[in-house]
């Protein structure tokens, strides 16, 4: 059995356990029938489990430990890769990671969040919530992206922006805001994809682009559903409530017109089979980088602009 199972997933996995066990009796026995009738099953359980997934259990297989983070893609689906370091005015956030990259053929700056795979790394990157350097670092980056005519790819997986005093005090919010205002306006090509968890300002910090693509099994909403819970009930217990209330799936942020495209994952998600789900990736990605890169500058500052202006419904005061 994987070494993180989730409650929903454990009937799969008890089957494939079982499977396995004939299998290393087979050359004993003649069970290939059984077996391939236990693989039939298997095989439409898990259909069946991941085709039914509710918003809570999406936002359970977001946040996976064995689910691939921004560096595992980057070793998936780069042909080369170099990392760039520090804000140049505090320091190095490793929960931000970013540099320029190449993918069949195409050349581009890459940043994203970056969570760790176990405790060590994990206080590494400060699991994967950035501080004011992180978002500094990124949008450094981003304006060396437009000084070279470079597109932008940025990967979105983060529980949020650090809420810890000293980031308050180096300017948390600042640096957020400052880099909604310039990637509004930054004369390049920007596609944002969603990999795990999108969390409010944390997200969006690195988040506002053309096009915003997310993984079948992500979200992306203003509050994780615990804190949504905690707020409105005063208790983590009615989370499952507070995801069906936010509505904050790559199902429904397309349905609502923010997410402009769903990648899908292979079935039983990212987290068991990483090599397809960044094939996935690529596949989604490139053709949109490829059709932002053939508009106008003008144009393409012009239609992100309406892109986010279309989002909602609001009014002026007469």
């Amino acid at each position: 059995m994987a070494k993180y199972v989730l409650e929903f997933e454990r009937p799969i996995f008890e089957l494939e356990e079982k499977i396995a066990e004939m299998r290393s009796m087979s050359d004993q026995l003649d069970i290939g029938d059984e077996i391939e009738v236990l693989e039939q099953k298997v095989e439409r359980l898990r259909v069946s489990v991941y085709e039914q997934l509710t918003r809570w259990q999406r936002v359970q297989l977001a946040r996976h430990p064995d689910r691939p983070y921004t560096l595992d893609y980057i070793a998936l689906i780069c042909d080369d890769f170099i990392e760039l370091h520090g804000d140049r005015a505090y320091g190095d956030d490793k929960a931000i990671v970013g540099g320029l990259a190449r993918i069949d053929g195409i050349e581009l700056v890459l940043i994203g969040q970056q969570k760790g795979h176990d405790t060590k790394e994990n206080l590494e990157r400060n699991f994967g919530m950035p501080n004011p350097e992180g978002y500094r670092k990124a949008l450094r980056l981003m304006k060396l992206a437009e000084k070279f005519s470079l597109p932008v790819l940025t990967l979105i997986d983060t529980q949020g922006a650090y809420p810890g005093i000293e980031a308050e005090e180096r300017g948390q919010a600042e640096a957020i805001a400052r880099n909604l205002l310039e990637m509004a306006r930054l004369r390049t090509p920007i596609v944002n994809v969603v990999i795990g968890e999108g969390a409010s300002g944390g997200a969006l910090g690195i988040g506002m682009g053309d096009r915003l693509l997310m993984m079948e099994n992500s979200w992306y909403s203003v509050i994780a559903p615990e804190s949504c819970s905690n707020i409105l009930w005063r208790s983590w217990d009615y989370k499952e409530q507070a995801a069906e209330a936010l509505r904050l799936t790559a199902r429904d942020l397309l349905e609502m017109g923010i997410a402009d495209g769903i990648i899908p994952e292979p079935v039983g998600g990212a987290h068991r089979f990483p090599a397809q789900a960044a094939e996935a990736l690529k596949g989604s990605v490139l053709p949109a980088i490829r059709e932002l890169m053939g508009l106008p500058l003008e144009m393409l500052i012009e239609r992100r602009h309406e892109r986010y202006a279309s989002i909602g419904v609001w009014t002026t005061a007469g």
